[in-house]
């Protein structure tokens, strides 16, 4: 991977691009500090920017992957025209194991593999670009829809608290729960938002927060320990998140910490919303005890921006994400439309409409 400067006004729906045939990802680990991007030029690079949270968000990770892939077959392709699907399917595959929760991921690998099984002959590439930019605007459109039918569920004007990122940073642009938040203050239904700070990566306070100011839309950060006495002192009408994979019966996983604000929200009446498009949920896992969680390195959690903050000889346990299960999520919206009290009966019904 190498690191670039783009001469560009950066903005959060500028987290992937597609520029003079090369994929650009912004680098959301140096956020907000530095806005650089790194270059992939093979599937190889691509993985490992999705491994390294270089892009992170199930809705950006599926994306990523897509262009990944065209990054392969053009390469592949180049190499050896008459036997470059054997190496994109190794591609492929390293590709899928970059991050094992987000199911976004594999939904997008899928699409792909069924865009090539169509190719007969000639270059493969062009189709494989098509369709990664179909995607990625799809994505886009999804995301201002879902906007739309979150919003309507806000009897404002009322403050929101949010977890983690999911704007347009974690999607191919507009952003799920921020989606949401947009879409809502826009109407003037959210006055202000409560973001978490979400450690370890900060997600929170490093991308939540840079792309709400942009946005003029009024911030305040808290530590994520702060958001139950922030119910408890009232004015929060909904939490609003987004997920990296919906079981069938409506169980959610999304980042580490979620299941304590559900929680806390059901304790003090405030009504809990996930934002995610349907490529999210996943029918063929049954329920969240199902979903594959992602743990990571322990030095996150020990550390904080490259700072020890823990005694010596300490370890952690650092899981990436947790499951709050369906009975405390009071609404999903998804592109298609509301779900509410979700349960595997609504889920289904969902999908199949």
């Amino acid at each position: 991977m190498q690191s670039v400067e783009l001469d560009i006004s950066v903005t959060a729906d500028d987290a992937i691009l597609w520029r003079d045939d090369v994929l650009y990802l912004l680098d959301q680990r140096r956020l907000p500090q530095e806005e650089r991007f790194i270059r992939c030029q093979d599937a190889a690079d691509t993985a490992e920017a999705i491994r390294a949270m270089v892009v992170r968000g199930a809705p950006a990770i599926g994306i990523t992957a897509a262009y990944g892939v065209a990054l392969a077959v053009r390469q592949r392709y180049a190499e050896a025209p008459e036997h470059w699907r054997g190496r994109v399917a190794q591609d492929m595959q390293l590709l899928a194991r970059a991050r094992p929760t987000a199911v976004n991921l594999f939904w997008a690998l899928e699409r792909c593999r069924r865009e090539l099984e169509t190719v007969a002959g000639g270059d493969p590439f062009p189709p494989m670009l098509v369709l990664a930019q179909r995607l990625h605007e799809q994505d886009r459109a999804m995301n201002r829809r879902m906007g739309e039918f979150g919003a309507s569920l806000i009897e404002g004007p009322t403050a929101v608290i949010t977890h983690c990122n999911a704007g347009g940073l974690a999607t191919g642009g507009h952003g799920t729960a921020l989606g949401v938040i947009r879409s809502a203050f826009a109407q003037g239904r959210i006055t202000e938002v409560f973001a978490d700070e979400t450690r370890p990566w900060l997600q929170g306070a490093r991308l939540t927060a840079w792309e709400l100011v942009r946005d003029g839309i009024p911030v305040q950060l808290m530590a994520d320990g702060a958001a139950c006495a922030r119910m408890g002192a009232g004015g929060i009408g909904w939490i609003i998140v987004g997920s990296d994979r919906i079981a069938a019966n409506g169980d959610v996983a999304n980042k580490i910490g979620t299941f304590s604000l559900a929680v806390a929200a059901r304790h003090h009446g405030v009504k809990f919303m996930v934002a995610a498009p349907t490529s999210t949920i996943d029918p063929d896992t049954a329920s969240g005890a199902d979903i594959p969680i992602e743990h990571r390195a322990a030095e996150e959690i020990l550390n904080c921006a490259g700072c020890p903050v823990a005694a010596a000889g300490a370890g952690a346990w650092n899981p990436v994400f947790d499951v709050t299960p369906a009975q405390l999520v009071d609404a999903i919206v998804t592109e298609k439309g509301v779900i509410l009290a979700p349960d595997a009966a609504k889920i289904a019904h969902h999908l199949s409409g």
